[in-house]
């Protein structure tokens, strides 16, 4: 079957994760735009909060109380999807967490329910969109994985390890999919730091609150990148340049990179205040407070524009070229660092 994207005011979409950070925005900016949204997170309050603030504005809205983990509760996802809009063309699994630490201080519990949300939710919802997709008529699934999903950063080992886990589930799903002829799109986005309730959301190990490292981008533009692949098929997206230039020092210079991530990412990843005792997090069940919130409003800058990621999603050839000149930069940038 020929692999054809529909316009997004005459998709159905679902989103995972959507009651916070790029969940929140895409769901927002999905709306807008005139798709109908099948949502899901664990907050069942905030998604009924949700769903009448976009009913309010003319959408059209199912919500679904699910912890991605569980494949019953993904399962309940795709079938709201089809009993209320009578398919589904785009799915995007966007739900996760991370925890900041070292890795030999964290329990296996937290760990592996780590792994339970990020990698396996991720898988579950592929599946389910496969499922529900390839026989009506094909559509988009959309994974988002990090800019992590190519290098491992410390402090966040396992979230790098669970990240590095659903870029090679989803390039072997698409491998799959495409041998067969299957009339899907499965698109990876490789986010750099995004001002969400991320660190705020992280189980921390740390005497010190989360921080993130520089650049930070806002969350629309993610979003925008998500919206994109939803209607244009694409294999991956980096948003921001910083991103794609962590790739790219990955691939070209990757024990350089080993230097400059031990000088500067356990202090990165650390900001100057200290962690709250009796701090709740959302590693196992959602913190109310913290729902319904696009960004935690970061000290450091925020981009609220991303130039690569804009002609990325224009242009191959120029991506290419930005993703040359990118490497370029971090190689220079690196070097100049580790002299000083």
């Amino acid at each position: 079957m020929p692999l054809t994207l529909r316009r997004l005011p005459e998709q159905v979409m679902v989103i995972t994760g959507a009651t916070s950070g790029i969940g929140l925005t895409t769901a927002r900016m999905a709306a807008a735009q005139g798709a109908r949204l099948v949502l899901a997170a664990r907050a069942g309050d905030a998604l009924d909060e949700l769903a009448g603030e976009l009913r309010a504005r003319g959408a059209e809205v199912a919500t679904v109380t699910a912890d991605v983990g569980v494949p019953g509760d993904v399962e309940r996802i795709g079938q709201a999807g089809i009993e209320r809009f009578g398919r589904i063309d785009t799915w995007v699994n966007n739900a996760g967490i991370s925890i900041f630490g070292r890795l030999e201080d964290i329990s296996p519990e937290d760990h592996h329910r780590l792994f339970q949300t990020n990698f396996w939710g991720v898988v579950n919802g592929s599946l389910e969109a496969v499922k529900r997709m390839k026989t009506r008529g094909g559509g988009a699934i959309i994974n988002i994985g990090s800019e992590v999903s190519d290098r491992a950063v410390p402090l966040q080992g396992m979230y790098s390890a669970s990240k590095h886990a659903v870029k090679a589930f989803t390039d072997s799903l698409r491998m799959e999919l495409e041998k067969e002829g299957a009339p899907l799109s499965v698109t990876l986005i490789k986010p750099a730091a995004i001002d969400t309730m991320f660190a705020v959301h992280a189980r921390n190990y740390m005497d010190k609150e989360p921080a993130l490292p520089p650049p930070i981008y806002a969350p629309e533009i993610v979003a925008e990148a998500i919206l994109h692949a939803a209607q244009t098929p694409k294999r991956d997206l980096f948003v921001g340049g910083g991103s794609a230039a962590i790739s790219a020092g990955a691939r070209l210079m990757p024990r350089v990179l080993d230097y400059f991530m031990r000088g500067t990412m356990f202090k990165q990843q650390r900001s100057p205040v200290p962690t709250r005792p009796g701090r709740r997090d959302a590693l196992y069940k959602p913190n109310p407070e913290d729902e319904l919130r696009q960004r935690q409003g970061m000290p450091q800058r925020v981009h609220e524009r991303s130039l690569y990621t804009s002609a990325s999603m224009r242009s191959t050839a120029l991506k290419t070229a930005l993703v040359g000149g990118g490497a370029l930069l971090a190689a220079f940038t690196l070097s100049r660092r580790l002299a000083r």
